[in-house]
């Protein structure tokens, strides 16, 4: 098949990426000339384990293809994807002005028979607006479908979560289009959902508020058991065995982020809202999320008795999960705020994050590794679990500090370990 993407980030460019691998040709639309001629090149915008191999082999391949022009890759395909960003307005509604922008330029592009699906995450009843654009401003003798095809990937894991998901939903109004989606993800392995539109919208909102739910739960049952002498690792361990739970994201840490969590949770509530339900256990798991990131600045002050001012503290990790360099609402942010304005020094370190973090975080000093951010430090703070961290030399790492304090805030390290090198540690539900 034909297709085209429009959007190259996280959704688009992967999912793309992927499509093109499979022998299809796909049109990627962009929006700056920079950005589109770098991808030409197989350089890419964000950093994502075996992306940037991916794209080049398609480039080469003339199967993967570039463009700022909608009048060249809308004509030529059966399916249109949208991938545009949906970020959250001040009042938690989803902006989709670029949605709907974009189908305009869809809708006077086409040329024949087309199925315009919504990637993005998107409010129910957005496909159908998405459809009223463009009837009003394409040719009279041309149709189209419409279509909701969310996305599942997980950044760090994305091609894979792109090839091998648990479910493909696939939501339409006609048999036609339904027939044409289903062929085009015929390679793509889990288990098939056809539904409505609607239907579909809503399943992406679910699945990730469900997802932030049961992170803000297990940060709950952490705090409740580091009051009452618990082991929060263990009590949450034993929860998940039970098979109606599961294990996956009961792990107790500084709270979600990243650029699905934050703003589907806020959409979600605001679609509630607007429907006449107060979506109050939402409403608790945003708070229980700022609590969990306020828990650990205190937790912080605590540790080096309860004035972090003129104190140098590393940080290890940025990103808002490891492998990516996603800074998007990542704990690290506010964390770092706060202690900055208290006073502290702050010397962080990330893999991979570090450029897109100096443009978001002043006042500190970034690192060239994690044993730099030690130096004369009187606290070490993680933040983010990449693996690179697990392996540290822990007695090293300790030798390199003013004060052997170490807060795990990812509890990635064996807290007795720890305190045999002689840190005084801390975790979180521990």
């Amino acid at each position: 098949m034909t297709i085209t993407f429009i959007g190259h980030g996280y959704v688009g460019l992967v999912t793309a990426s992927v499509f093109a691998d499979l022998g299809n040709t796909v049109w990627v639309i962009g929006h700056t000339q920079e950005k589109v001629n770098n991808l030409k090149k197989g350089i890419i915008p964000i950093y994502e384990p075996g992306l940037e191999e991916m794209v080049k082999r398609n480039v080469d391949a003339g199967r993967l293809l570039f463009t700022l022009d909608y009048d060249r890759a809308i004509p030529a395909s059966e399916i249109v994807f949208i991938a545009v960003g949906t970020p959250p307005k001040p009042t938690g509604e989803a902006d989709l002005s670029v949605v709907f922008e974009v189908a305009e330029k869809i809708g006077r592009n086409v040329a024949d028979y087309t199925v315009v699906v919504t990637k993005s995450t998107v409010p129910v009843g957005t496909n159908r607006k998405v459809k009223e654009i463009i009837e009003k401003v394409k040719p009279a003798d041309v149709n189209i479908d419409i279509a909701s095809v969310p996305e599942f990937l997980r950044e760090g894991q994305a091609i894979g979560d792109t090839l091998r998901p648990d479910r493909v939903v696939i939501g339409t109004d006609t048999k036609k289009a339904q027939d044409a989606l289903v062929v085009l993800h015929q390679p793509i392995e889990g288990e098939r959902v056809l539904t409505t539109v609607e239907t579909a919208e809503m399943i992406k909102y679910g699945a990730n508020a469900f997802l932030a739910t049961k992170i803000s739960f297990a940060n709950a049952i952490a705090y409740l058991s580091e009051l009452t002498g618990a082991d929060g690792l263990l009590v949450l361990k034993a929860i998940g065995l039970d098979k109606r739970i599961g294990r996956s994201f009961l792990n107790p840490g500084i709270g979600y982020g990243g650029s699905c969590f934050p703003k589907d949770v806020k959409a979600l509530i605001n679609i509630a809202k607007q429907h006449g339900y107060d979506f109050t256990l939402l409403k608790e798991v945003e708070h229980i999320n700022e609590q969990t990131i306020g828990r650990i600045i205190e937790k912080a002050e605590r540790l080096l008795g309860g004035n972090v001012s003129g104190k140098t503290i590393g940080i290890l990790g940025l990103s808002f999960k490891p492998d990516t360099d996603d800074m998007r609402d990542a704990p690290s942010i506010p964390v770092i705020n706060h202690l900055v304005k208290k006073g502290a020094l702050i010397r962080a370190f990330d893999p991979v994050a570090m450029e897109n973090a100096k443009k978001l975080i002043k006042n500190i000093t970034f690192s060239e590794n994690a044993y730099a951010v030690a130096k004369d430090a009187d606290l070490v703070l993680v933040v983010t679990e990449w693996n690179e961290f697990r392996e540290l030399d822990l007695a090293k790492l300790k030798s390199m500090m003013r004060t052997p304090i170490l807060l795990d805030g990812r509890n990635i390290f064996d807290p007795q370990k720890a305190r045999d090198l002689g840190f005084e540690y801390c975790g979180v539900g521990r």
